[in-house]
């Protein structure tokens, strides 16, 4: 029997329990390259691991390749074939994760726990054939379930799967979160513990903003949105899984025995926050084309080459110049993409027929993020009085249900980082 991602069986180990009795959990633990990255931290996630147990839990494992690893395979494909085969790209960038595992496999033995190691064809983790950056499509997990609950510990390589043809795919970077969250509703785990160098989330990056504090519990919406903005706590694939099955997240650290970051359902946020954080992102350049001629199927004669160039767009703004006959617009591409969607425009000048382009990289966009969005009015405005106070300029402004983004200089970034923080009360006391 196959457990498809899209219909898993429903978690157990939640029934309500007195304080005579003990509820054994299933649980799923990913850690990642830093957390494995030598013998000494694979030994101390052994521990960990070996904690769990001892609990009584059932328990799978789920690892990156050690820190660096990953990019010292890529550079080595790199190097011998610049316009290399994919397929064999994903052969030789697997072999990360095949070796923290086995090294897993036997450290906890060492302590006397039941291990064994799994990489993503023996499991079957199947996905497309997209190779380099493939999707999960279905886990057959029977094999895993049947081992965790004789006391095994399946220890399985992230980042991996087999194509429809038995060949080797990766899920992409940060691909490892995704294996653990697909792995985790595909066991009906009650929990995805997810170990990192930092232990939760926080509502903005504690090195700017001293007054940063741990969140409890976000929702799977507020950590989507945050991490499609800029916080590299979880990966955003991995984020819209989980929602996507109802799988609960724990977000914890490898090196602290803190309490973490749940990521849950909104039902299970009793009392939501106006704003639960603010994201920022340095990765983004602005475009701005001057006097385009103002009739229709512009923005598609635009946009469209953009996305066969394979670059996405984010924040789009149009205003109509003087006389009406012609309008600016501007709109924010990834830094790494800017040349290339540079050079798409240029090549279509005569199509467009715009006066001017001007280009950007030394931008920044802030977002301040909550659920409690829905049914508050004024956020947005709280938002701009905060940014006009210390002097600090919009260029662009996007909004959606639970977020609102605005354009900056990168100059201003920490100011105003630390301005929205305490406007929305989230400064720690």
């Amino acid at each position: 029997m196959k457990n498809d991602i899209n219909d898993m069986p429903e978690p157990f180990g939640r029934v309500t329990h007195t304080a005579d009795e003990w509820v054994m959990a299933r649980i799923v633990q990913k850690f990642g390259g830093t957390s494995v990255g030598d013998v000494d931290r694979i030994k101390n996630v052994a521990l960990k691991v070996k904690a769990e147990v001892d609990r009584g839990n059932e328990v799978a494992v789920v690892l990156s390749a050690m820190s660096g690893e990953t990019n010292r395979l890529v550079d080595l494909v790199s190097q011998m074939a610049p316009l290399y085969d994919a397929r064999e790209y994903d052969v030789v960038v697997a072999t990360g994760e095949q070796v923290t595992v086995g090294l897993l496999a036997l450290a906890l033995q060492d302590l006397g726990v039941s291990a064994r190691s799994w990489l993503g064809w023996q499991i079957a983790i199947e996905t497309d054939d997209v190779h380099g950056k493939a999707r999960i499509e279905n886990i057959v997990a029977d094999e895993l379930v049947k081992r965790m609950a004789s006391g095994e510990v399946p220890v399985v390589a992230g980042f991996q799967g087999v194509a429809p043809n038995h060949r080797i795919t990766t899920l992409g970077r940060g691909g490892s979160d995704t294996s653990a969250v697909a792995l985790a509703a595909a066991v009906g785990a009650d929990r995805c513990d997810i170990y990192t160098d930092v232990d939760g989330v926080y509502t903005t990056d504690p090195r700017i903003v001293s007054k940063a504090r741990k969140i409890d519990r976000i929702t799977y919406e507020e950590m989507l949105e945050m991490a499609s903005l800029g916080a590299k706590v979880l990966q955003t694939r991995a984020v819209e899984m989980a929602m996507k099955t109802g799988q609960r997240i724990q977000v914890l650290s490898s090196f602290e025995d803190k309490p973490g970051t749940l990521v849950v359902d909104e039902d299970e946020i009793v009392e939501k926050e106006l704003v639960s954080g603010i994201a920022y992102s340095r990765d983004e350049a602005k475009i701005t084309l001057v006097r385009v001629s103002d009739k229709p199927g512009v923005a598609a004669a635009i946009f469209g080459p953009l996305s066969d160039a394979n670059v996405n767009v984010d924040m789009i703004v149009q205003n109509r110049s003087v006389g009406g006959d012609a309008t600016d617009m501007t709109f924010t591409v990834a830094q790494d993409d800017l040349d290339r969607a540079v050079e798409t425009i240029e090549n279509l000048s005569a199509d467009i027929g715009y006066e001017k382009l001007l280009s950007d990289a030394n931008v920044v966009k802030v977002s301040v993020v909550g659920v409690g969005m829905r049914s508050h009015a004024g956020v947005a405005q709280r938002m701009f009085a905060a940014l006009a106070e210390k002097g600090i300029n919009i260029q662009v402004i996007s909004t959606s249900e639970i977020k609102v983004s605005v354009l900056i200089d990168e100059e201003y970034t920490e100011l105003a980082l630390r301005a929205l923080h305490t406007a929305y009360g989230l400064d720690a006391t």
